[in-house]
């Protein structure tokens, strides 16, 4: 580990340590872990920036030099008007509010072995095995055909129950072990054990029937009313401090909302600058940003536009973001201590020693990365030791072993300068993610500093 500390970043223990820091460092911990145990989904997080920033004075739509423009409950626009010519560019932060998931399927709803089971669909790239045999919720929205708006979320409340994907016993895995990994682990088999007490009348699938009954009884919705719902199975329960000394943070959905909590704390708590801020917030990253929601819709376009014909109509879009400077908020891969072998330790990050750059993404030879303009990197490095907050530099494991995408090559294709930026997170994409609490607290620094600058 030797070459690693010698290239590491300053770390955030040491560089916050003082008793204001830690007060302020744990106070944020406190409100994050209340945000990730709220917001399991894209609806609901995007329902929480709408509430922080209708508190902060932004209210739907263009209002004295502020602007909300949120899109189908699932994206959002942000801006704050600067002192100079919006021509002048933009400080832009983006994340997603998605994270992977497992998605009821359309006819849901079937029995086995007088077992009432929902068939999923999984969303985002999961390793399966990780969602067998533990404690799942079902968030969502039900619409039915007269407009009905129902919200559902079961399995929070500790009056809730709580639901399961069933895992095969090991006394009869033999098989089961023998397979790899892909193969042992059938997404058609990620089936959530929803009831098992067989209704009072009829003759046939009497579990199910009561499943039936009772969600008519809790939200006088039909089966056929499953149809029109998007409803999600995550994880139950509380995100929690992990570890005896509670230094760091785990729960469901930290890739990426935990650079949508600090994003958003940074760009509400910014004074007005010399440049435009914009915080923008999509959906649909984990499988690729398509969609009317995703990063590769036009619905930055069309909000950005709506804020210019405002704010300063003779102002073209592409003047704009061909001289805006923009950070993918994304979270990083440091290094784990039981998997070392897949990074290269030289351009590794460590948790707890401040947010990472990615100059690029991407996969093997760089392909479907964004990569970041030398002069754009050293400005940003200038912009942090200015204010002594700690950074690191890192790729996502070995050139050969894998890597990942952002939105930053979706945006990178207007001009801007962007660079992917954000803190670490151990055990990503699992049901129970891993971040430390000083990364935390220095990426609301870090992304403070970007929209001062």
């Amino acid at each position: 580990m030797d070459e690693v500390l010698k290239y590491a970043a300053k770390s955030c223990w040491e560089r916050y340590g003082a008793d204001g820091d830690r007060a302020r460092m744990d106070a944020l911990a406190d409100e994050f872990l209340e945000f990730l145990t709220r917001c399991k989904t894209e609806r609901e997080t995007i329902a929480w920036v709408l509430e922080q920033g209708a508190a902060a004075g932004f209210s739907a739509g263009l209002s004295d030099g502020l602007a909300m423009i949120p899109f189908r409950s699932k994206a959002v626009l942000l801006a704050r008007r600067g002192s100079a010519p919006l021509s002048q560019g933009l400080r832009l932060i983006t994340a997603h509010a998605d994270t992977p998931h497992l998605d009821l399927k359309q006819h849901p709803l079937h029995e086995e072995c007088q077992v009432a089971l929902m068939k999923t669909h999984y969303y985002g790239g999961i390793k399966k095995y990780q969602w067998l045999a533990r404690p799942l919720a079902l968030h969502g929205t039900v619409v039915a055909m007269d407009g009905r708006v129902v919200p559902v979320c079961i399995g929070e409340d500790e009056s809730d129950p709580v639901f399961t994907v069933l895992d095969l016993l090991p006394h009869l895995a033999r098989k089961q072990r023998e397979e790899t990994v892909e193969k042992a682990f059938v997404g058609e088999k990620l089936n959530l054990a929803f009831g098992h007490e067989p209704a009072t009348a009829g003759e046939e699938a009497k579990v199910r029937q009561k499943v039936l009954e009772l969600l008519h009884e809790r939200y006088a919705i039909r089966e056929e009313d499953l149809f029109s719902a998007e409803l999600q199975v995550v994880p139950a329960g509380r995100a929690r401090y992990v570890g005896l000394d509670r230094s760091m943070l785990g729960g469901y959905g930290q890739d990426d909302r935990l650079c949508v909590f600090t994003a958003v704390k940074a760009f509400l708590d910014a004074p007005v600058g010399e440049h435009t801020q914009v915080l923008l917030l999509f959906d649909k990253e984990e499988i690729g940003s398509d969609g009317a929601t995703g990063a590769k819709s036009r619905f930055m376009e069309h909000a950005l536009e709506d804020v210019l014909d405002a704010w300063e109509p003779q102002t073209r879009l592409r003047h704009v973001l061909g001289r805006t400077k923009a950070v993918s908020a994304d979270v990083h891969c440091p290094l784990d201590p039981d998997y070392q072998d897949v990074h290269d330790k030289f351009n590794a990050s460590l948790l707890g020693h401040g947010p990472v750059f990615s100059k690029f993404t991407g996969h093997g030879g760089k392909y479907g990365a964004s990569e970041a303009d030398c002069e754009y990197v050293a400005w940003f490095r200038a912009l942090l030791a200015a204010e002594d907050i700690p950074w690191q530099m890192a790729e996502m494991g070995k050139v050969d072993e894998g890597g990942g995408g952002t939105v930053a090559k979706d945006l990178a294709v207007y001009g801007m300068e962007i660079i992917d930026f954000g803190p670490g997170v151990l055990s990503m994409h699992s049901p129970f993610e891993i971040s430390s609490k000083a990364d935390l607290y220095a990426t609301v620094l870090a992304y403070s500093a970007f929209y001062r600058s």
